[in-house]
């Protein structure tokens, strides 16, 4: 059974000033940003073909808990990809400047685990993976973006500018990463947990609230 975290669909305007109360930093990722709000149409669950949903996610009080073991079934049958338990947000995504937002929690002991993605890309499959290995944030498996991740609730705001070709990252309204893209194509955000290639843990898990998606019009 899916647990329902999400609004009905609609368009907010977003009107922030740099003497809001709710601001946190300098920075605040989604100014001059359209919000598109979310509800249960938009999301695709995937999790290991011969696994119930409900044994690999649920959702209580608005927080997504995905969890995912290494030697679970891929997510469909013939496919030689690792293990996951992920939302595919919709909807998909060819032009324009979008953005992923969504509070963060990893356990302590996940590790080698994908957290966030944009999948697609002009060239080969995705157009960034955020990992994480042992509490640091990584952009694939090699450039660190952020550390001590364990244990506490972070904010993630991944922006994807196709036009530019652009993908900036960042960590609790601090811009930790930027890096060009893959080329453009047929794009969408996922989250949740997904096993990398190697080096990962047994158990993987992650947690996710207040998750957004956002667009510049």
């Amino acid at each position: 059974m899916k647990a329902s975290c999400c609004l009905p669909f609609f368009l907010v305007i977003l009107r922030f000033s740099l003497n809001d109360a709710h601001m946190v930093s300098d920075v605040d990722p989604t100014y001059g940003f359209v919000e598109i709000m979310l509800n249960e149409s938009n999301f695709d669950y995937q999790k290991p073909y011969d696994t119930p949903l409900d044994q690999r996610y649920e959702c209580k009080n608005g927080t997504h808990r995905f969890w995912v073991y290494a030697d679970d079934k891929p997510h469909h049958l013939g496919s030689n990809t690792q293990p996951r338990t992920e939302i595919r947000i919709l909807p998909d995504y060819t032009s324009g400047v979008w953005q992923f937002e969504g509070l963060a929690f990893i356990p302590n002991g996940t590790s080698g685990a994908t957290i966030v993605q944009i999948h697609g890309a002009a060239h080969g499959n995705t157009t960034a993976l955020l990992r994480i290995y042992k509490g640091e944030m990584r952009f694939y498996s090699t450039q660190v973006i952020d550390t001590d991740l364990y244990d506490r609730w972070f904010k993630v705001n991944l922006i994807h500018d196709v036009h530019g070709g652009k993908v900036v990252v960042f960590i609790d309204n601090k811009e930790k990463f930027k890096i060009h893209d893959q080329g453009p194509g047929l794009l969408h955000f996922k989250f949740g947990v997904y096993g990398a290639p190697a080096n990962i843990s047994y158990y993987m898990e992650s947690r996710w609230k207040d998750v957004k998606i956002y667009k510049k019009f």
